[in-house]
Order: C-alpha cells, then sequence, then structure tokens
C-alpha cells in the first residue's frame, strides 16, 4: 500500500488515471494548497477523492498511516514519516536537481523533458533512480502545454511503479556524481525580464514562467507589469541601442528593444490579471 502526496495539475492528472484496481494500492491520499500559482488543482483533487471514495487528508492533518510507501508528486514540502519515500522530480536526474527544473530546462531551451522517481535520501534530489520517462519538445512550447506532456508521463510512472511495488520488483540506480547540475528555487525577482538579453531567450522565458505560474514581469513608469504573450522580431540598425525602449507601435501592439532583437507585445497586465490599457502612449521604457 502506498500514501500518495499530491500537488498540482501533475499529481492531480496522475492520481485521475489510476483505475479502480490501481486506486485499491492507495490507502490514502494528502493535498495541499499552493499559493505561488494561479490554480493548484486543490479542489479538483479533493473532488476526485471524495468521488471515489479515496480516504484523503489537508496537509498537516494527515493521521498515522500502515502504507509501506509514500509517494510525493509535485510535493513542496518536508514529508517526515517513516516510510519508504518516493519522490517525482521534474528532471532527467542528476540533471536539475532542486527546484522549478521544468522551468529552467525550458528557459535553457532543452530539447528533451522528463521526469525521475527516486528514495529520497538526507540530501534533496540524490538518492537512487527507480525510473525515469522523457519525451522531445519542440519551441515554442508554453509552460502550460509542458506540464500537460509531462503529467502524461507522471501517470505512466506512477501506475509502473504500484505494479512494481505490488510485484515487489523494485530496483534501484545510482546517479552519477559528474553528471549532476542543480536548479535554485525562483522568487518573485525571478519573474523580471532582462531586456539585455536576445529576443528570442526573452520570449522563450515568458513562455516558460507564464500560467499556472504568475507571468514574466516588467517595470514601466514604476508600476509592475505581466507579459504573457509575446513574438520575437528580426532586428534593425540602432544607433542608439537601449534595451527596453518601444521603437515601433502597430496598432495596438508594441515592439521593443532587447539586447539583440525585437520583442513584439500586445498585452499587458497588472499583479491582478487586469489588462492595462496602454492604447494612447508610444514612449515606454520597460525596465
Amino acid at each position: 500500500m502506498i500514501r500518495l502526496y499530491t500537488l498540482g495539475y501533475k499529481g492531480f492528472y496522475a492520481l485521475s488515471k489510476l483505475n479502480s484496481n490501481q486506486r485499491k494500492f492507495v490507502s490514502e491520499v494528502v493535498i495541499a494548497k499552493d499559493k505561488s500559482v494561479q490554480k493548484d488543482y486543490f479542489n479538483e483533487t479533493k473532488d476526485f477523492c471524495q468521488k471515489n471514495n479515496i480516504l484523503f487528508y489537508e496537509r498537516g492533518k494527515e493521521e498515522f498511516s500502515n502504507a509501506e510507501y509514500s509517494i510525493a508528486i509535485g510535493w513542496r514540502w518536508l514529508i517526515n514519516d517513516n516510510k519508504k519515500l518516493l519522490v517525482f522530480h521534474d528532471s532527467l536526474l542528476p540533471k536539475y536537481r532542486g527546484f522549478n527544473p521544468l522551468v529552467t530546462a525550458l528557459i535553457n531551451g532543452d530539447l528533451e523533458i522528463g521526469l525521475t522517481a527516486l528514495l529520497a535520501g538526507e540530501e534533496y534530489d540524490r538518492g537512487p533512480i527507480i525510473g525515469q520517462k522523457k519525451i522531445k519538445i519542440a519551441y515554442p512550447i508554453k509552460i502550460k502545454e509542458a506540464i500537460e506532456r509531462i503529467s502524461e508521463l507522471y501517470a505512466q510512472l506512477l501506475i509502473e511503479l504500484i505494479e512494481k511495488i505490488e510485484k515487489n520488483t523494485i530496483s534501484e540506480i545510482s546517479q552519477n556524481e559528474e553528471d549532476a547540475t542543480y536548479s535554485l528555487w525562483r522568487d518573485e525577482e525571478d519573474y523580471f525580464i532582462n531586456w539585455n538579453d536576445s529576443a528570442q531567450n526573452i520570449k522563450r522565458f515568458v513562455d516558460s514562467v507564464g500560467f499556472p505560474y504568475n507571468g514574466a514581469k516588467t517595470m514601466v513608469d514604476n508600476l509592475p507589469v505581466r507579459i504573457f504573450d509575446s513574438s520575437a522580431e528580426e532586428d534593425v540598425f540602432i544607433e542608439n541601442r537601449c534595451p527596453g525602449k518601444v521603437i515601433f507601435k502597430r496598432e495596438n501592439n508594441f515592439v521593443i528593444t532587447c539586447g539583440n532583437g525585437l520583442l513584439n507585445v500586445r498585452e499587458f497586465y497588472d499583479d491582478h490579471g487586469n489588462r492595462i490599457d496602454f492604447s494612447n502612449k508610444f514612449r515606454l521604457r520597460f525596465k
């Protein structure tokens, strides 16, 4: 039997793909709310458990469990119990140990993304690998689509692990420390656009931190502004290049100077999701 810790769409999706026989091996589900994203799928997971008669607890209210294993999917908090803990991690370990690895992979332009199930140890993401899955991607791709695609892998791997636990056939592979890289945690400061970067890189960054995350951020006239959609344009020769300044306005689209190339943006939003009207302005400097 397993105790399942789920957070976000990936956890909800993987749980929802278990058939009735597979769900019998889930003794209980621990769910949580996540204020760091726009949609955390807490209610969807709760409703699914209720409709399918699955015992569930909200984080911090879980009771003792007789389950042999715990499996954490998308979980952001420490888990303190005495069971064998298997963690699902959004990267092909040992690459991108740490935080927000899928976002980091997309920002870096990786052509493969995937996930790893590993046995938790004293240091995060260094335990032996239990299973891995990967897919190829092409750009442009937004984080929402990447999450949806990788969630299919989550469901597949969860089903495979349940079968292995049932048959007692789980095997472990040690990670190669020479190949290890790390992905740091992100906060609001990390949403800011670096206008000195190339337009192609900025467009990829905008796509990588959009919904369900809070969106790429910039400042104009001391006002925080979010950008969710953009397109890169070919450069023009600018004598007095100043990244962040608007160079062209085409109907309601603003073409912004980057360190290399130009970024076309149509819509801007505030931190509350309200659209900002810049239609009567031209001389905007984004910082």
